[in-house]
């Protein structure tokens, strides 16, 4: 059973997410391992409420609701956390992750109540509410994954850098995916840039509106800037190989957000992604990245903002 759940969990990074999966080898088995097994129990999550499998569009329309699947999801998450068997090999793999390295209850919640948003279907009025949208989807995930590295939960520090990253990431994604959000009602850009932008409400998929769509998105991109410096700093935290891991996922999600800036307009025409001679060279760069993070600790700026 645990030789299947292992394999569950590699399929489901290969499958959904393939920088993430590159970046993974670099962890040691052991790491490796309870880093797939933790990435699995995100996917499944995030595709039963949306009703996808590996985040693309499921065969059939799916039974229950999507508050109906949510509620399910709380249900065997909090099972699992207990100790209660699930029948899933994915909460399988995740309590024993979950258990190994201490990872309070209140981390996979939060995960929980971010897909709850969308759900609800919340609004982003300004960037303070698309980066707590990020820090649930995205966040917690980077701060679960530190403890799997072996951050203690009580070193705060550390865990705000490896939240830092997760909101970086996010931001990333909602800039490249956001006309596929669009199509299924989804908008995470604050609705306050649109508005300056020109940008009706309900019209951000609109082509008359791409060129002003890729001003407010550059204007996004800018925004996770910070957060990817400060996520760099906290890499000295980490073990060697965490931390050459950490560094080439870091790379090579910015360098979406680089391409997909320099594509303006024309951002959208096909998904953008980083080739195979680009992610080696981020292999290369993060190992070095490794190797000389500082150990001298950088004050978090004060203007970024704070997780719960």
């Amino acid at each position: 059973m645990t030789d299947a759940v292992v394999r569950g969990g590699e399929t489901a990074i290969r499958q959904g997410s393939k920088s993430f999966s590159a970046a993974s080898r670099l962890f040691g088995r052991s790491m490796r391992e309870d880093a797939w097994m933790l990435y699995a129990w995100c996917r499944h999550c995030d595709d039963v409420v949306d009703g996808q499998v590996a985040g693309f569009a499921a065969p059939g329309a799916p039974q229950a609701s999507p508050q109906e699947r949510l509620e399910l999801l709380f249900d065997q998450t909090r099972r699992a956390l207990s100790g209660a068997p699930v029948q899933n090999p994915v909460f399988t793999g995740f309590a024993r992750v979950a258990a190994r390295h201490r990872i309070p209850q209140r981390y996979p919640l939060e995960l929980l109540q971010g897909f709850a948003m969308d759900v609800e279907g919340a609004r982003y009025r300004s960037l303070d509410d698309t980066l707590r949208y990020s820090y649930h989807v995205a966040g917690v995930v980077g701060i679960m994954m530190a403890l799997v590295m072996g951050v203690p939960p009580e070193d705060g520090k550390t865990l705000d850098r490896a939240c830092d990253l997760g909101l970086g990431f996010q931001l990333t994604n909602i800039a490249r995916d956001v006309l596929d959000d669009a199509a299924i009602g989804r908008v995470y850009l604050p609705e306050d840039w649109l508005a300056e932008a020109g940008i009706p409400p309900g019209q951000v998929a609109a082509p008359a509106h791409r060129a002003a769509l890729a001003g407010v998105v550059a204007r996004l991109l800018d925004a996770a800037e910070p957060y990817y410096a400060s996520a760099g700093i906290g890499l000295a935290a980490l073990p060697r190989r965490a931390a050459w891991a950490v560094a080439t996922a870091r790379g090579v999600y910015r360098e979406i957000g680089i391409r997909l800036r320099a594509q303006g307009a024309a951002g959208w025409d096909r998904r953008v992604v980083v080739p195979g001679h680009r992610k080696l060279w981020h292999i290369g760069a993060g190992g070095m990245a490794a190797v000389t993070a500082a150990r001298a600790e950088a004050p978090r700026p004060p203007e970024l903002w704070r997780r719960p």
